[in-house]
């Protein structure tokens, strides 16, 4: 999809902003997941992230143009984010995780935030202040459990449309360009130092089966700049050392600075992108889908998320939502689960990214309807998606589980091969059988 084919992001005015309710966390069960969902807040981020991806097609890292003024004015803030971690150097703690610190640090952005933005916003914006300060102050990591992952990154993102939607940043290729290679880039060299310094520890993290401990969107903004290209292939990204010439080679080479051992062992849903899909396009596309499913589509990390505001809680856009929070838990969990069971921590990553999204985007067709506050800005044929999906239907299927997200056995696509783990199943079924022979003969009131 083109950036011609994409509608605008719409406008959010100071005075339309005032009469509505400040962010708060909205999300508490599955049912509230699946209701953001079908909100107008949720569709924005949705085009917003679309709208980004498509900007950076076909560019390359470092950008040397000049930037706007509201580009330089974000990322001297981030620098002097940046600068206070000099400031407040690590204590000589033991702890395995998560440096005392940056408590410091955290407790500092807490008290500087308002001062912050308000050197970053020009006087007429000043009033969105406390609209957009929860994700600013969300986007660095947890100050209490001392971790960062996925949905602090998504919080940075949201700020960044919340200042679009007030008109800080333009909804202009040009300067969505700038928000990707420029301070999209430089807010991931802030948190790689707050996690190399403060030892922060990766919040939800799937280990070996996740894509990645803590990031995943410059994944989809790498593989968007790579997308249209065919000289650089998929399978580029096992040949280390590479340059630093796109997102996507920047968070490998992160993986490389903080993993050792085999890429196929400690990387394998990224191994196996590699090996397994033929063109970035589908790499992509499977990425965006995998995103909705893993990371916006999962409680664990959307309710800590703050909504309502500029991000529009209340106004709905779907046509239907579920009418029970049992029907909604109910569908989620007849579509993850593998083989009758409720997958663990460690399953949900690498069950087909398709297969998740179409329990979690289509909405049933006998629930109620419900109104909404106001008028939908996009017509019902230009919208990003009508059932609120960030990916439309008719874009490539892109990896899935079946075939390139899951680890495959073999020497081609996993390193050694498997005959070790083929005798330990076999060696552990005989043991439990033997079990189970010698428990028939002790029953209780019985004799061997």
């Amino acid at each position: 999809m083109s950036m011609a084919a994409l509608p605008a992001l719409r406008e959010v005015s100071i005075q339309e902003l005032l009469v509505s309710d400040l962010p708060s966390k909205r999300i508490h069960t599955d049912y509230d997941v699946e209701r953001w969902k079908s909100t107008r807040g949720y569709r924005d981020y949705g085009l917003f992230l679309r709208r980004l991806n498509e900007s950076v097609v076909g560019y390359t890292l470092p950008w040397i143009e000049p930037m706007s003024e509201a580009t330089a004015l974000m990322i001297s803030t981030l620098d002097m984010l940046d600068r206070w971690i000099d400031e407040i150097p690590p204590l000589p703690t033991p702890q395995r995780f998560g440096n005392l610190a940056f408590r410091s640090w955290g407790r500092r952005l807490e008290t500087e935030a308002d001062t912050l933005l308000t050197s970053l916003l020009p006087a007429q914006l000043h009033p969105a202040i406390p609209y957009v300060v929860p994700y600013f102050l969300t986007s660095f990591g947890s100050f209490i459990r001392m971790d960062y992952g996925s949905g602090h990154e998504a919080s940075f993102a949201l700020l960044l449309l919340c200042l679009t939607l007030i008109r800080f940043f333009l909804p202009e290729p040009i300067y969505e360009r700038e928000l990707v290679l420029c301070v999209f880039v430089r807010y991931l060299r802030l948190c790689w130092r707050l996690q190399d310094v403060y030892n922060l520890e990766p919040a939800g993290s799937h280990g070996v089966w996740g894509l990645d401990d803590s990031h995943f969107l410059g994944y989809i903004f790498g593989s968007g700049q790579l997308r249209d290209q065919t000289e650089i292939p998929v399978s580029a990204v096992l040949r280390s050392p590479l340059p630093a010439t796109n997102l996507y080679f920047m968070q490998i080479m992160r993986i490389h600075e903080v993993k050792h051992g085999p890429f196929h062992e400690h990387s394998s849903q990224l191994h196996s992108i590699a090996v397994g899909v033929a063109s970035w396009a589908k790499v992509n596309s499977g990425l965006f889908k995998m995103y909705e499913a893993e990371v916006l589509g999962k409680r664990v990390v959307v309710q800590h998320l703050p909504l309502g505001g500029l991000l529009d809680w209340d106004t709905v856009v779907a046509s239907h939502v579920p009418h029970s929070q049992e029907q909604a838990t109910s569908s989620s969990s007849s579509h993850a689960s593998l083989g009758g069971r409720t997958p663990t921590a460690r399953h949900s990553s690498i069950v087909d990214p398709a297969a998740n999204m179409a329990s979690i985007t289509p909405f049933p067709s006998h629930s109620t309807s419900v109104a909404t506050r106001y008028s939908d800005p996009y017509p019902h044929h230009n919208r990003p998606d009508a059932c609120g999906s960030i990916v439309p239907s008719r874009m490539p299927l892109g990896p899935t589980a079946s075939t390139s997200l899951r680890p495959r056995s073999g020497p081609s696509h996993m390193g050694p091969p498997t005959t070790a783990s083929t005798t330990t199943v076999t060696s552990d079924s005989a043991a439990l059988s033997r079990r189970d022979h010698h428990d028939n003969g002790n029953e209780v009131g019985g004799k061997a």
